[in-house]
């Protein structure tokens, strides 16, 4: 098994060079930001603070069904703008990418 490491893609380009030109500030500027209500705002980053939808109603005093709700409204506005959200994770990167939070705050 050969395990010299990748030199080229198969563009015949080197990976680390078009690393050294990504800049992420170009790419998220490009970005639909979907236009999340303030409380969809807080039923997000409450659930991705959780261990669960449960745990997320309680502090929120709501039923763990009506933070599905939200969640699914959530996804469907960054399905309509182009940006599938499927899992947390996705949900997360979005939440970083669009402002809503930071790593700091994690």
């Amino acid at each position: 098994m050969n395990r010299a490491p990748l030199r080229r893609d198969v563009s015949g380009e080197a990976p680390l060079a078009r690393l050294a030109d990504y800049r992420p500030d170009s790419v998220f500027g490009q970005l639909t930001k979907p236009d999340l209500s303030a409380r969809e705002v807080e039923v997000l980053l409450t659930w991705l603070a959780s261990e669960s939808k449960e745990q997320a109603a309680d502090t929120l005093f709501i039923s763990a069904s009506t933070v599905s709700t939200h969640l699914a409204r959530i996804r469907a506005k960054y399905a309509a703008a182009g940006r599938t959200a499927p899992t947390k994770t996705h949900l997360f990167a979005r939440a970083l990418q669009d402002g809503y939070t930071s790593l700091d705050r994690w």
